[in-house]
């Protein structure tokens, strides 16, 4: 069973959760871009997905799963799987789905997970390669232009 609550109003089109203070609520959903793209069985690529925050069950309860007592590893498949609720045109996202993602797609979702779960935003600092520059951008995936 997966819960569904509705998404506060995004600020500033930041996707981050910042700002507005307990009347605007509590965001539990973050909208996300794969860099890569889940490739279904027809082959059509789905790049945008969303991500619910986790609850204390979604830690819990893979850890009770056979596949991942046996290889420690699995726990991130599991996990991801619980809490990624839309990849496309796909919303039953379960294990098998997260086992068939690109490498560098699955490292992005771990990342992504760790960032509005443990740190509550979707921001992340980088720098430019050619100039050296600074500046943040929104894992959420914005479209281009959008601050």
């Amino acid at each position: 069973m997966r819960r569904t609550t509705a998404a506060a109003p995004s600020h500033g089109g930041h996707g981050d959760g910042a700002g507005g203070g307990a009347e605007a609520g509590l965001r539990t959903e973050f909208p996300f871009r794969l860099p890569r793209g889940y490739v279904d069985e027809q082959g059509t690529v789905h790049h945008d997905g969303v991500m619910r925050l986790a609850t204390a069950r979604d830690e819990l309860v893979p850890l009770r799963d056979d596949r991942v007592r046996e290889n420690p590893a699995y726990l991130s498949v599991v996990l991801i799987s619980r809490v990624v609720t839309r990849i496309g045109t796909v919303d039953d996202v379960h294990p098998g789905i997260v086992e068939d993602l690109f490498a560098s797609d699955l490292a992005f979702l771990q990342d992504f997970y760790r960032r509005i779960n443990a740190e509550g935003h979707t921001r992340a600092a980088v720098t430019c390669p050619s100039c050296r520059e600074e500046f943040a951008v929104d894992l959420a995936g914005g479209r281009l232009g959008e601050s």
